[in-house]
């Protein structure tokens, strides 16, 4: 139960459609200049843009079947002729799709795309900061000349042979509490495109001040951080061992006081940087970052120990206690449950994406983003107001029951 009914009573599509309202719909499709070039026709864009979503939603099934369960819930709304009769048909809607493009998706999940929980919601902050992580997944996609020229193929084996499918990148930035990824950036796999770090370099900019931002090694260098840091956001990342960091101060929670060198700096201009950091001066913020790390040591797959070593932004114990830091950390692995939520309940495992050309991919992409983030703000919002953790409620039941109201004339409002 939650406050006001059942969770079955939140759960309809015209529930998940007030996360991704019409007039968002009606602005990012203006925004991109994909209006409808003649008034009618069977799939108008905004049609078309519910469609992508009921796409992702409905995984397994062709484009005329996911038509025929929504064909009744268009009809009760502007947009759908009842004189049509009948769903349109595969054809009828590829080339709708085509003529949307990916565009209006992109921009449609940058107006919604927000953080879900509230300051009731269990684990969602630490402090004042809301807890975000950046993590990246990869998708598999036909394999088309289209699709493998660009998007690319992974390295199957050591003889650096191409895999069975091409393979697109995505990165999201996603809040640990509720699983909706709120930033993302779609692009090739292919290393020679830069990989998840080149992708996670366009969401840098746009996180929020309040945010304490959470991710794993293979994402710091010295540009990606202070970008990062400069939008006043918190930053807590795990770093490689091979990066070492001097040991200014230790501090009585264990943890210590360090800095963060540009590495264009030369071995004298370091030690002199260093020197000015322990002595707590003011730094150039374009050559060194005060910073605090946090090292302990977990038991590995192994039974040996493995350090793990975390820099944060965090400089002052008070704000964040070093074991209070730690336990933030590991909440990085709600985002392997998104990814898991994503890939494997939503899309399913295993399964190859549809779309055969590369624009058709980014389109299809933001679908199941728009689904999976409406899915999980609704989670969260019942959660929350039930007084319970949003991972408390189940995904894949959750989508279960949205499947069964696909017909539910509240969609769209």
């Amino acid at each position: 139960m939650v406050a006001g009914g059942r969770l079955t009573d939140w759960i309809s599509l015209g529930v998940l459609a007030s996360w991704v309202p019409a007039d968002a719909v009606d602005d990012a499709i203006e925004a991109t200049g994909k209006q409808a070039q003649r008034r009618g026709g069977k799939l108008p864009p905004r049609v078309v843009t519910y469609l992508v979503m009921a796409l992702a939603l409905f995984a397994d099934e062709d484009y005329e079947e996911v038509a025929a369960r929504l064909a009744g819930t268009f009809a009760d709304w502007d947009g759908w002729e009842e004189s049509w009769g009948r769903a349109p048909t595969s054809g009828g809607i590829t080339q709708a799709r085509q003529r949307l493009g990916p565009e209006p998706m992109a921009e449609l999940f940058s107006q919604v795309a927000r953080p879900a929980a509230t300051m009731e919601t269990a684990g969602a902050f630490l402090g004042r900061w809301r807890l975000m992580s950046i993590d990246g997944m990869a998708w598999d996609i036909p394999d088309t000349p289209a699709n493998a020229a660009g998007f690319g193929y992974p390295r199957a084996g050591k003889d650096g042979s191409p895999g069975a499918f091409p393979k697109a990148q995505v990165v999201t930035v996603s809040e640990g509490a509720s699983h909706a990824a709120v930033l993302a950036a779609v692009g090739p796999f292919a290393l020679k495109a830069g990989g998840e770090r080149a992708l996670a370099r366009r969401l840098y900019p746009q996180l929020e001040e309040d945010w304490l931002l959470i991710a794993d090694r293979g994402f710091y260098d010295w540009p990606d951080w202070c970008t990062a840091a400069d939008t006043g956001a918190a930053l807590l990342w795990r770093f490689k061992s091979d990066i070492r960091l001097p040991v200014l101060e230790i501090l009585p929670d264990g943890s210590y006081r360090s800095v963060l060198v540009t590495p264009k700096a030369k071995a004298a201009a370091r030690q002199e940087l260093v020197e000015a950091a322990r002595a707590g001066e003011d730094l150039d913020p374009a050559t060194a970052r005060h910073v605090r790390v946090i090292e302990y040591e977990i038991p590995d797959r192994d039974g040996e120990d493995e350090l793990i070593a975390l820099v944060t932004t965090i400089t002052d114990l008070r704000d964040a206690p070093a074991a209070a830091l730690a336990s933030a950390y590991h909440q990085r692995w709600e985002h392997e449950t998104a990814n898991a939520q994503l890939k494997t309940f939503l899309r399913g495992p295993g399964r190859v994406l549809r779309s055969e050309s590369p624009d058709m991919i980014e389109q299809e992409i933001w679908g199941y983003l728009l689904t999976h983030y409406a899915i999980s703000a609704l989670i969260c919002t019942a959660a929350t107001s039930a007084g319970i953790d949003p991972d408390r409620v189940k995904f894949k039941r959750t989508i279960r029951a949205v499947r069964r109201r696909v017909a539910d004339p509240a969609f769209p409002p």
